[in-house]
């Protein structure tokens, strides 16, 4: 039954020393090699100092800096019962623990801290899958760095862009007994023909590295033809009686087949025709999934500028067709607009020219806001609104010849005539 109350008073011990000393860092990660500062204090002058790390104590003493483990702090009259660890080895991770003699009574109080050593992962694996892609495919992959301590850090990039949308929750993992972490990640993205040709690339980094380490897997995003312009291409600056060159561009993948038309006569890359006018070549891989297909007309004439040229560009996923004319002037200068834009202006200026012909209609027809205009502008001033208008006689009354001219005065309702007196002539 002794055994029972003698547990109860380590316990007892070692919570009572937990809670007296202060210690400083509680974890720290260091590189081999590194430098560690540990602090213990007590609020109270002591007179002696030691400090476990790994499975050596050493005691401490402010006057003795030899060594790979030495006294710092403000001295043990202070309370500080510190210890500058340098040159921090493998060996050593685990708890540092430092000693303190008590204010009163013989237990000696304790403080701990734990120290990582950091330890190199391995190298990173890239999970994913090795496949051809259509443009709208779902994709997912699975970056694996295996054994560091602590776990080492994921980062994902499409190309040079980090990667921020679809990335998941980081996973951590380790082997029983064993405090290295291996880490996992998983990435899910809707891949487009903007993804083709761009490197995934699984980052990791860790204390450990001088430099990240990666993994990558190129992505191939199959889409059909994308036309750059719409409309009618025109091609400026071509010369009568020169070499004229038309060029188009178009993103694909796979590679597209051209087929050109000119008037009558079918032209398929790479073809001459047969009077060796036109000259169809081959579609020009640019990279990055961008083709430069061109016909090269030998001699410009006047017919040529007024023809309209068709392509048609074909990769077995879909087609796309194109309409180009030629011109002999310069390219205009100015602030270049596309489709979308040109219809904006044109709808807006209809929508204004709706408006002010509907407001000129209203103001001359006395209608909507207009309604009532002409009607309040005939009333006298100071008259009730209310009150109906004069009858037409009474205000053109002067002409009708069977009236006498004279002034009216008002009486009531009723109006009277003032007769003026005769005057002797």
């Amino acid at each position: 039954m002794a055994v029972l109350p003698a547990f109860f008073g380590l316990l007892l011990a070692v919570f009572v020393s937990g809670q007296n000393v202060d210690i400083t860092p509680r974890e720290a990660v260091i590189r081999i090699g590194g430098e560690l500062r540990v602090l213990c204090k007590v609020p109270y002058p002591i007179d002696s100092c030691r400090m476990t790390v790994g499975t050596t104590s050493y005691r401490l003493l402010p006057d003795n800096l030899q060594g790979d483990v030495v006294y710092t702090g403000q001295g043990l009259k202070s309370g500080e019962c510190g210890a500058l660890i340098k040159n921090v080895l493998e060996e050593w991770n685990g708890n540092i623990t430092c000693v303190l003699p008590p204010q009163t009574g013989n237990i000696e109080l304790k403080g701990t801290m734990r120290l990582l050593v950091a330890r190199a992962p391995g190298a990173p694996e890239l999970r994913a899958p090795m496949q051809t892609f259509r443009d709208g495919d779902k994709f997912s992959a699975q970056c694996v760095v295996p054994d560091g301590r602590p776990a080492a850090k994921i980062t994902w990039y499409l190309g040079d862009v980090e990667l921020l949308q679809g990335v998941h929750q980081p996973i951590l993992t380790s082997e029983p007994g064993s405090d290295l972490q291996t880490v996992s990640q998983n990435v899910s993205r809707t891949l487009t023909d903007d993804d083709d040709s761009r490197m995934l690339v699984c980052r990791a980094e860790h204390l450990a590295l001088d430099q990240p380490r990666e993994a990558k897997r190129q992505l191939i995003v199959q889409y059909p033809p994308k036309r750059q312009e719409f409309g009618t291409i025109t091609i400026f600056g071509l010369k009568l009686g020169a070499e004229g060159r038309l060029n188009v561009t178009v993103r694909a993948n796979p590679p597209p087949t051209a087929e050109w038309t000119v008037g009558d006569q079918i032209l398929p890359a790479p073809r001459r025709s047969d009077a060796g006018d036109f000259t169809a070549l081959e579609p020009l891989n640019m990279g990055n999934g961008f083709f430069n297909i061109t016909l090269i007309v030998a001699r410009v004439a006047k017919e040529d500028v007024d023809r309209t040229y068709y392509l048609r560009v074909d990769n077995g996923l879909g087609r796309e067709e194109f309409a180009v004319r030629i011109s002999t002037m310069d390219e205009p200068a100015g602030v270049e607009l596309d489709t979308g834009a040109i219809v904006g202006i044109v709808v807006g200026v209809l929508i204004v020219l709706i408006a002010v012909s509907l407001g000129v209609f209203a103001f001359a027809t006395d209608r909507w806001c207009f309604a009532g205009r002409s009607h309040r502008t005939d009333i006298p001033d100071g008259a009730d609104s209310e009150a109906p208008l004069p009858p037409h006689d009474d205000i053109k009354g002067s002409e009708n010849p069977s009236h006498d001219h004279g002034d009216y005065i008002s009486n009531g309702d009723t109006k009277h005539p003032e007769k003026k007196p005769d005057t002797a002539v």
